[in-house]
């Protein structure tokens, strides 16, 4: 069994994937709560907890990550504010995971697909409609919703010994999914070894995760934080596979969360592998992911991101200017607290009226989180999109709801749009 697979909660001194401790520190982004701590009103005299956000990446093999590992139940918490369903952009992004897997392993109807951090439902949904049966596992409140819906859920984490249960339950599965949680979990060996136990020889563990050259080409800062652990690259996911028996046989590069890759793993050695997994191996050696100036240059552009949109942000509240926020997606709180954006300058930030999040505050800086309608009836001068690397969708949607506002795009390099 790979022991250092399965992280102690506190600081980390080795790779997550290969256990080296040949690390390069690239950049240091401050102490700073979990992102989705929100608080409600009554919390807002209380002490916050907050952890070290250190960036790193692994010299053998590529693998970037934090380097402190927060408590899982401190971080997806019963009530944690997030449902991938509220947003059409994104349940037709993750519908694509079930099309993109069933065209590439079209496995019988009846056959059983797993969701691992399945929250609402929405993918195991495309799923269902496709003739598969279904069970998500997801550990927070949301699990509720689904079940509603009619997905199965169980409301837990995924680890081995839960894998257990659901063979000895349901069976064993041909299609395992892990979509935007494979990088977070830090019980990473517990969770391979459940996936393994659960598949059928010729299975598919279909992950997506933040990859990890979209992270630096785009200046990505604001999508580090204490829920995602490991920023995975192609060399370092064939280098994990493969110590348990995997092959990764396929790659797709989607836009999801501003540049991501769905990896498909299918169990067994040997498997037929797609030439595109090749080409993007060599891609990331051309870009000079496996050495460490690419890092450097993201560290150089992040501190200077940082710099020019405190710089904007100062000019319009001299100007006597109005500017707020909108959009609280995760990142926002990594970028209002690193940036040192707070009330006072950004006195709140702006959400759809489905959200979650309405009439709580952002860790850390304590911004209120409030209904649209406020920011398009006031018609402030300026609005930061926090949910940027969605921007021209949402843009396009506020345009349409009669936003006037100025929208200053916060990466990769600072910009205003005006019209």
């Amino acid at each position: 069994m790979i022991t250092y697979h399965d992280l102690p909660l506190g600081k980390i001194d080795h790779c997550q994937v290969c256990g080296n401790k040949n690390l390069h520190s690239v950049i240091d982004l401050g102490h700073q709560p979990p992102c989705d701590s929100l608080l409600w009103p009554r919390q807002l005299d209380e002490a916050e907890r907050v952890y070290p956000l250190r960036f790193q990446v692994c010299h053998d093999c590529s693998l970037a990550q934090i380097d402190y590992v927060v408590a899982p139940e401190e971080l997806f918490f019963p009530d944690y504010p997030y449902r991938s369903g509220i947003t059409q952009t994104l349940v037709e992004k993750l519908s694509r995971t079930a099309l993109a897997t069933l065209e590439r392993y079209p496995f019988a109807g009846g056959s059983l697909v797993i969701d691992i951090g399945s929250n609402d439902g929405t993918v195991l949904s495309a799923f269902q409609k496709r003739g598969m049966r279904v069970l998500g596992v997801e550990a927070t409140n949301i699990a509720r919703l689904a079940n509603e819906s009619g997905i199965e859920t169980l409301q837990a984490f995924f680890n081995e010994d839960l894998g257990d249960q659901i063979i000895a339950s349901h069976g064993p599965a041909s299609v395992i999914a892990a979509t935007n949680v494979f990088a977070h979990i830090s019980g990473l060996g517990s969770i391979m070894r459940g996936v393994s136990k659960l598949l059928v020889d010729g299975g598919v563990f279909v992950t997506e995760s933040h990859y990890l050259l979209d992270l630096l080409e785009t200046v990505q800062y604001d999508s580090i934080y204490h829920e995602h652990l490991r920023y995975y690259s192609v060399k370092s996911l064939i280098r994990l596979f493969d110590q348990y028996g995997f092959t990764v046989a396929d790659i797709e590069r989607i836009d999801n969360y501003g540049g991501s890759i769905r990896v498909f793993a299918v169990k067994g050695r040997n498997q037929a592998v797609s030439p595109v997994v090749r080409e993007m191996l060599e891609n990331e050696n051309k870009a000079g992911l496996y050495g460490t100036e690419i890092f450097d240059r993201f560290a150089d552009r992040t501190r200077k991101a940082r710099r020019d949109l405190l710089a904007l942000v100062l000019d319009i509240a001299r100007r006597g200017e109005r500017i707020v926020g909108a959009g609280c997606p995760g990142r926002a709180s990594t970028l209002l607290n690193y940036t040192g954006l707070d009330p006072s300058l950004l006195p709140y930030i702006a959400e759809q009226s489905t959200s979650l999040k309405l009439g709580l505050f952002l860790p850390g800086k304590h911004i209120p989180i409030v209904d649209e309608k406020r920011m398009l009836e006031e018609q402030p001068e300026y609005v930061l999109m926090l949910s940027w690397h969605y921007a021209a969708p949402i843009i396009r949607n506020l345009r349409l709801k009669g936003l006037k506002s100025k929208i200053i795009v916060p990466l990769p390099e600072v910009h205003v749009i005006e019209n």
